[in-house]
């Protein structure tokens, strides 16, 4: 493998925008990795994004969800495409954590810096899935995959309240949810690496699930909003996807959802 050019950020926002402009992965990576999150941050500085972001790799080639292919995991192929699915979704992870920390000023400095940390956390969740891919005969953009994680992400690149609401509140505390279900299926076909990876994830993924519900509720008591109410009003006006069962609630009480919360999303309330 070429050595990678050397990435130096001065300032945290402007280096989360230079990482998310990438395109070639592992430059991606090494850029999240040289990110400090002690690094300086500007909050008020309003940031113009180069013309097509997030930068990506030409592979895989995105589709409709409704054309990837179902590939049981009990195959060696099927269990490959799992995977793969898995390090796509980490790989917007980190295109996700670099973009709302360039995309919203005005937030506190604590808030641009954790989600540096959860980027990079994310690029090791991507790391790792990807060696063990490797074992599989397979890398990164040999399937097919979708978008819908970064879909999200740009209908709510003008409002930083239904990026958090959506975001890591939606969408990715539907990974606690599904990550048991997950493991469960790697395991029974024999993969342990693969089980353990998604304990990885599972436990980190809280973490982050966590952060989110704190900035939401930051922008609550800010704003004098109603935690429960706002939610489904940003769920309805950004056509944010119904929340179905089963929920992994002891995660979700983990990472910070508090028993209303569970409740309305129980009672089939949290999203109309």
């Amino acid at each position: 493998m070429e050595d990678l050019p050397i990435f130096v950020a001065s300032e945290l926002r402007q280096g989360a925008l230079a990482a998310l402009a990438l395109a070639d992965w592992p430059a991606k990576l090494a850029a999240v990795a040289a990110l400090d999150e002690s690094l300086p941050v500007d909050p008020a500085a309003m940031l113009a994004a180069p013309p097509s972001l997030p930068g990506r790799p030409a592979q895989p080639v995105l589709v409709a969800p409704a054309r990837l292919k179902s590939r049981p995991a009990g195959t060696p192929q099927g269990r490959a495409a799992l995977v793969h699915a898995l390090a796509h979704i980490e790989f917007n992870a980190v295109n996700l954590a670099l973009d709302i920390v360039w995309r919203f000023p005005g937030m506190p400095d604590a808030f641009y810096r954790d989600w540096i940390v959860v980027a990079r956390e994310e690029a090791s969740h991507f790391r790792l899935l990807n060696e063990h891919l490797a074992t599989l005969g397979h890398a990164y953009g040999d399937f097919s995959a979708h978008n819908g994680l970064w879909d999200m992400a740009a209908r709510t690149c003008d409002d930083v309240a239904a990026r958090l609401a959506l975001v890591p509140r939606v969408l990715e505390a539907r990974g606690l949810d599904a990550s048991p279900m997950i493991r469960a299926k790697l395991a029974a076909v024999g993969d342990a690496r693969g089980a353990a990876i998604l304990d990885i994830i599972l436990r980190d993924e809280i973490g982050h699930v966590a952060i989110g519900n704190r900035w939401y509720r930051w922008l609550c008591d800010t704003g004098g909003h109603d935690p429960v109410a706002w939610h489904a009003e940003l769920a309805q006006r950004y056509a944010a996807p119904r929340q179905r069962g089963p929920f992994n609630l002891d995660a979700r009480r983990a990472a910070g959802f508090d028993e209303r919360e569970l409740a309305a999303l129980t009672a089939g309330d949290a999203n109309p």
